[in-house]
């Protein structure tokens, strides 16, 4: 009978453990926003991306790891190439994918996988010869003058079968070797779409706006699918305005060829407003349907194996490069959105590579909603890079941070030239995850960035507002009571990012880096009559990760508030006071 109890206490205590912490990896909506769900709680990734190249062999990825986690890094996003699992065709081989989940297990770290099968920024460079040399079963793109392009075509069906087979039977491997769910997530693909690399200089009558192969045009000329107008007649009241207005324009038709339903594609009008000009839409919108249908059916096949939450990742459309053709036509931008939504279910979100940083903000706003989660996975490796990661996770919620080349000629140059501002920055963030976590979606939780173009920023919460501006400038606020005023000539030394949670009515935990000085005052709904600061405190951490508290007072509050230097990474819980 003991033996019973203690054999069935065992079997509970398995099967708890199973259940309460060994869920498969999944997406969530935690406070109004969509999280990733590992061990049962909201995964907040401090990424880094590894150069394309760095998990090409087993003994080049082997120092990486240790050194990944010596940065503060919990998630490393590293590449699985089709053409080094499947050098031939039925014949798999894993090795490299069992190095990569066996490195980073050993280092704790997690990884966001990407396959890079059928493209890689616009261009097919990673698939396996067999493919790249059997251009009658694989076609190829062409460019509107009929050349063919480095790159497969989205109608290629037994392309699309290949990828698909090779991406399932890799879900499958992991399924049955990463018990512990060291692979959280998985990016479909990479950067996809047309990419006419001339189309900067070639004249509009020759720009390739998408596919123009045989099939392609084919297929252009056929009827638009009845699964996508059926969502658009669906969805017509949620529609971004470009795919709303181009269907309301051409008498919102339920059948009839790509431009019978969309209109014939224009050329840029020129103006000032590129994030809102959408021209020769029409090929975009036929180029999306495509390459979201391509992904839907590796996507589909490969969560038939093993259901871990996968994405897409977008090339963004930029000032100077407003057509489609351009920027890679047909990736998952938002003005696009509801294409993709319509065709790829099993897709989970869509996430942006932000490289083109004066137009951060927009794009951060464009991607984050309740059904897409802010997710960055590739950015700038540099101290400005570093500074932005604070005001991402406060003031959009970013579920991931994740600069490119954290291995290597990034962040690492060399070993003596090292920038060890991600290393700074991550290491305060991971001591701040849980809180982060706690007050995710409350409206508790913001930031503030400023820079060379924006010397000054603020944010109302509670009955406060927020402030910063550069610290060279102190001389300006010197004096308590003085708000901070924007400047623009004040000068600064780079990106200073921020992040402020309001824990309680006048207290605020701040936590950020890079030059400014940390101003309150007082809102403009308060009804108090003066206000000010009752402390300031400068936390640091323990070796158990434990807030630590040093108060400071006069000239190191610069007589009146927090500050940061160039650079560096500081957090304080600032409470405030009225009289």
């Amino acid at each position: 009978m003991r033996k019973t109890i203690i054999t069935l206490l065992l079997s509970l205590t398995m099967c708890s453990s199973v259940w309460s912490g060994n869920h498969i990896p999944y997406m969530k909506v935690v406070n109004g926003t969509k999280q990733l769900i590992v061990n049962d709680q909201p995964w907040l990734m401090l990424a880094g991306e590894l150069h394309n190249s760095s998990t090409g062999s087993s003994h080049y990825m082997q120092p990486i790891w240790q050194r990944m986690a010596e940065k503060n890094l919990n998630t490393v996003l590293a590449v699985v190439s089709w053409e080094l699992i499947e050098p031939e065709e039925g014949r798999f081989d894993f090795t490299l994918l069992d190095n990569i989940v066996s490195g980073a297990r050993d280092a704790h770290l997690k990884v966001v996988l990407l396959w890079f099968g059928s493209w890689k920024n616009g261009a097919s460079t990673y698939m396996p010869a067999w493919v790249k040399t059997n251009q009658k079963r694989f076609p190829l793109a062409c460019f509107k003058d009929g050349q063919k392009m480095n790159t497969l075509s989205t109608l290629g069906k037994q392309t699309c079968e290949a990828d698909a087979r090779a991406f399932a039977a890799m879900m499958a491997h992991l399924r049955e070797t990463d018990q512990d769910h060291t692979v959280i997530l998985v990016q479909v693909e990479n950067e996809i779409g047309t990419l006419d690399s001339s189309s900067a200089f070639a004249g509009t009558e020759n720009r390739s706006m998408r596919d123009y192969s045989p099939l392609a045009n084919k297929a252009f000329s056929s009827e638009v699918p009845a699964i996508l107008t059926a969502y658009l007649k669906n969805h017509q009241q949620e529609l971004h305005p470009a795919i709303a207005n181009a269907w309301r324009a051409n008498g919102q038709k339920m059948k009839g060829t790509w431009e019978e339903v969309f209109g014939k594609g224009q050329p840029s009008t020129s103006t000032d407003d590129w994030q809102n000009e959408f021209p020769y839409l029409t090929e975009e919108i036929f180029m999306a349907w495509h390459y979201a249908t391509y992904v839907e059916h590796i996507a589909a096949l490969g969560k038939q194996e093993y259901q871990l939450p996968m994405y897409v990742n977008a090339w963004l459309k930029q000032d100077g490069g407003r057509e489609p053709g351009i920027y890679p036509s047909g990736g998952p931008l938002p003005h696009v959105f509801d294409i993709w939504q319509a065709a790829a279910p099993h897709i989970d979100f869509f996430a942006p590579d932000i490289y083109a940083v004066d137009s951060f903000d927009w794009v951060c706003s464009s991607f984050e909603s309740k059904d897409n989660p802010l997710f960055i996975p590739e950015t700038t490796s540099d101290a400005d890079g570093a500074a932005r990661s604070f005001y991402a996770l406060g003031k959009y919620g970013a579920i991931c941070y994740s600069p490119f080349g954290i291995d290597g000629n990034g962040l690492m140059l060399s070993a003596k030239d090292e920038d060890k501002s991600y290393n700074k920055a991550y290491g305060t963030l991971k001591h701040l995850t849980p809180v982060i976590q706690k007050y995710a979606g409350t409206g508790q939780l913001s930031g503030l960035m400023i820079n060379d173009q924006k010397p000054y920023d603020s944010i109302l919460l509670g009955d406060y507002k927020i402030s910063i501006a550069p610290f060279s400038a102190e001389r300006a606020f010197a004096v308590a009571g003085v708000v901070v005023k924007d400047d623009p000539s004040i000068p600064h030394g780079g990106v200073a990012g921020l992040m402020i949670i309001e824990e309680a009515p006048g207290e605020y935990l701040v936590s950020g880096m890079g030059d400014m000085m940390i101003a309150i005052e007082k809102g403009d709904k308060s009804k108090a009559k003066n206000i000010g600061i009752l402390s300031v405190d400068e936390v640091t951490f323990d070796e158990n990760g434990l807030m630590r508290f040093h108060r400071l007072n006069g000239d190191e509050t610069a007589l009146g508030g927090a500050v940061i230097g160039m650079n560096d990474v500081k957090t304080f819980k600032i409470k405030m006071y009225q009289y």
